[in-house]
């Protein structure tokens, strides 16, 4: 099988998500490390535009967004399953909570001022300003931000409910870890781990801690660095995969063959820009032509992202 390229960055949370899915398959993975703010060339290489993290490369295949990646891993590896029956459903709903409503109240009171000073203690002026520029242009018009003394308040009650479901099994849903505690677990290792002045939030609820050490135990598998250039040339030599034989699904009354372009909803708007080649339940494919990298098709998952005609 051709080789996983996880290009993402060691303090992005959502890469740690990722991280600990690569370790829970057992999956050996080769690590290109990003930039955390932009210009990221490198990336926008591969995708055309999409620029969160992280992002995964298999030969010409790119895979956008953490909800898909854990999709295309569990294909890889079937064994063990993140979406173990019957609470399939459930841990795809509370996995999506997770990545959004606790992951933007755990930012929230991760970057009060006691979390920022940490962050940013080695960081000059500039380059604080450089950090706040990149993620305000990454977030949708009005988006709304907690303050951080709303962030306690919510940040608390979720922890507090996180705990509940902790009282009589070690993980979320089960015995096993899966979806669910992948996606509520890397907003928390974030504040514990990349912020621990203001960690005490934690304290309160031992269950989730010893359910954070129980998932830290995991581990990422084997990794091996890989430089960004080595990425993008492997994806110039290679031919994207088949495309799966799944139904077309016309939601937007864009044809495939259409050039047309995919943003996320609120946060990360930048455009890519391609022909659309598939539009399943699940996914979006666009194939797109770039000088350095070739022909590659970009994947993004249909939840949480718009599809548009190209002007």
């Amino acid at each position: 099988m051709p080789d996983l390229i996880l290009h993402h960055y060691p303090s992005s949370p959502f890469s740690e998500k990722i991280r600990l899915a690569l370790g829970f398959k057992q999956l050996a993975w080769h690590s290109v490390t990003i930039p955390r703010i932009a210009p990221k060339p490198d990336v926008l290489a591969l995708t055309g535009g999409y620029r969160r993290t992280p992002l995964l490369q298999i030969g010409a295949d790119i895979y956008c967004d953490t909800a898909l990646i854990c999709d295309v891993l569990e294909h890889r590896q079937p064994a063990p399953t993140l979406y173990p029956e019957p609470e399939k459903g459930l841990g795809r709903v509370l996995a999506q909570w997770a990545d959004s409503t606790l992951f933007w109240a755990a930012m929230a009171w991760n970057f009060q001022p006691r979390g920022r000073a940490q962050l940013f203690d080695q960081a000059s002026a500039q380059e604080r300003e450089a950090f706040a520029r990149d993620r305000a242009a990454m977030s949708a018009t009005g988006m709304t931000r907690l303050r951080p003394e709303d962030a306690a308040s919510a940040y608390k009650s979720y922890l507090r409910r996180l705990s509940d479901m902790l009282d009589d099994r070690p993980y979320l849903l089960g015995e096993a870890p899966c979806i669910a505690d992948l996606s509520a677990y890397h907003p928390l290792w974030f504040t514990r781990t990349r912020v621990p002045a203001v960690a005490d939030i934690l304290d309160f609820t031992p269950a989730v801690l010893d359910w954070m050490n129980r998932m830290a135990l995991i581990g990422h598998g084997e990794s091996t660095p890989m430089d960004a250039a080595d990425a993008i040339a492997l994806a110039a030599g290679s031919t994207p995969a088949p495309l799966p034989d799944e139904v077309f699904q016309d939601d937007h009354g864009l044809p495939l063959g259409a050039r047309v372009t995919v943003a996320a909803e609120t946060f990360g708007l930048e455009q890519t820009e391609g022909v659309l080649v598939a539009a399943t339940r699940m996914h979006i494919t666009l194939r797109r032509e770039d000088d350095r990298a070739g022909t590659v098709h970009v994947h993004f998952p249909r939840i949480g992202y718009v599809l548009k005609a190209a002007e």
